[in-house]
């Protein structure tokens, strides 16, 4: 923990007169900004919530002036500590920077402040019949910054990508106060170095977003969400190979295990075939026509893996209460194992069987229960450790456990997160999945944009060889 400077304070306070911004240090504040949706608890020694570009360029020059650390953060809605304070100082917020500039829809872009909330801009756009396609199950609190933080994806990205294929351009400011553009407003543009996709999805390490051009799609006229059922594992995964390379794939697949069908069970959200082992749920979207067509094309490419059943949502109210269930199944994990681990490894498609099957393994020989999830047309699976905290046992056995985990996702040629990010929870893994000079070149890009070290220090990486 970093002691402030002398004057620090007077000098924040200094730009938050001159501004619409305030600056916190009540111990009520300090304590709702120390927490994150991982559960633990790293209290700041300050809060500065900006609202204009020149306010934060300010804060970052007064911050490397004086070397107190700096952690940017959104809603704080992250699952790997991104947005903690993990040497104290400075939670410099852009939560109020919520304002949409501009909506073009003849150009299909908006332009809109970090603060904006993913599911306030869906509802801006769609009296445009437009939408942003970036879709995490926390929208409805995440802000477009934290989305393009830690280049967040969703049930959409089968279909249409994760955030850094929808953003046209940034404005940013550096560590030193230094404010910055890259890319533009067109969808095509290769002058220069590609600067907007570094900064996405680099957790605040790099630079501060102040305003963010946004590409945006078309509504799709309909929506049809399907949902089948299996007697195993298998049946379910290879389903999702064989629908995924179909010229026309679904929207999104999303994949739940037997550990997850037998908490719906216990919840009772909704009714499950009594032989049920997994779930797969199907969105299918487009015009009428071609909706149609597909919904015809996938029922009979699932027969061939031995369906329990398949429902059709008939209405929006149906269809809704099935994605309420699979939203629901993160926070009800959290009650029934408040410490527990959500990590979201990725493998290629085609090893989803393996990965399933191997996960299953790890549970059933280390003794710790593994409850499995995610967008499963992309491969992104949510693997949840239910480490129980009053379990002394358990808890040791984590690490080891995260350890053949990503050993097992590694192999069958996966990555250790889809769209969380790194933060402080994977940097101690980080190096077994990047090559030794591809993280030192990393290395030497950060301490180019932030020499001092002061933007979201001890986040990504592990301390180089031999610290």
């Amino acid at each position: 923990m970093v002691r402030l400077p002398e004057g620090f304070l007077a000098g924040l306070q200094a730009i938050a007169a001159g501004s619409s911004a305030r600056l916190l240090t009540d111990p009520a504040s300090l304590e709702a900004y120390a927490w994150d949706n991982t559960g633990i608890r790293l209290r700041p020694q300050a809060i500065f919530m900006a609202t204009t570009t020149a306010a934060v360029a300010k804060t970052l020059a007064l911050c490397q002036e004086m070397a107190v650390p700096v952690t940017p953060r959104g809603a704080g809605t992250g699952n790997v500590g991104g947005s903690l304070s993990l040497q104290g100082g400075l939670v410099l917020s852009t939560q109020r920077m919520n304002r949409i500039h501009e909506i073009r829809p003849q150009d299909r872009l908006a332009v809109v402040g970090p603060g904006v909330v993913n599911a306030d801009l869906q509802s801006a756009l769609q009296p445009h019949h437009l939408f942003w396609p970036p879709d995490p199950s926390s929208a409805r609190a995440c802000t477009v910054g934290g989305n393009i933080a830690m280049c967040a994806a969703g049930a959409n990205a089968p279909r249409y990508g994760v955030t850094r294929d929808w953003v046209l351009g940034l404005e940013a400011v550096l560590a030193d106060g230094t404010i910055i553009q890259t890319g533009g407003r067109t969808t095509k543009g290769v002058v220069g170095y590609d600067l907007t996709r570094l900064l996405i999805g680099s957790e605040g390490t790099l630079a501060i977003v102040t305003r963010a051009t946004l590409r945006l799609a078309p509504l799709p006229q309909v929506r049809r969400l399907l949902r089948a059922t299996f007697g195993s594992v298998p049946d379910a995964t290879q389903a999702i190979s064989a629908l995924m390379i179909e010229e026309t794939p679904p929207t999104a697949i999303e994949f739940m295990d037997p550990a997850c069908l037998d908490i719906l069970r216990q919840v009772g959200q909704i009714a499950l075939h009594p032989d049920a082992r997994a779930m797969l749920l199907l969105e299918v979207s487009g015009d009428t026509d071609a909706v149609a067509s597909l919904v015809r094309h996938i029922l009979t490419t699932l027969q061939h893996y031995h369906p329990l059943e398949v429902i059709q949502a008939t209405t929006p109210e149906d269809a809704a209460s099935v994605w309420e269930a699979r939203y629901a199944m993160a926070p009800t994990l959290k009650k029934i194992a408040p410490r527990r681990i959500n990590e979201d490894v990725v493998v290629p498609v085609s090893r989803l069987p393996e990965l399933i099957e191997g996960l299953a393994a790890i549970a059933h020989e280390t003794g710790i229960p593994i409850v499995n999830f995610g967008h499963g047309g992309n491969g992104n699976i949510h693997v949840n450790l239910l480490a129980d905290p009053k379990n002394s046992h358990s808890l040791d056995y984590v690490k080891p456990v995260l350890d053949r985990i990503f050993s097992l996702v590694l192999a069958l040629e996966g990555t250790l997160s889809g769209e969380h990010g790194v933060g402080m929870q994977k940097k101690a893994f980080i190096d077994q999945e990047i090559p030794g000079p591809t993280l030192d070149l990393q290395r030497r890009i950060k301490d180019l944009f932030d020499p001092k070290g002061i933007l979201n220090p001890g986040k990504i990486f592990p301390p180089p060889p031999g610290m």
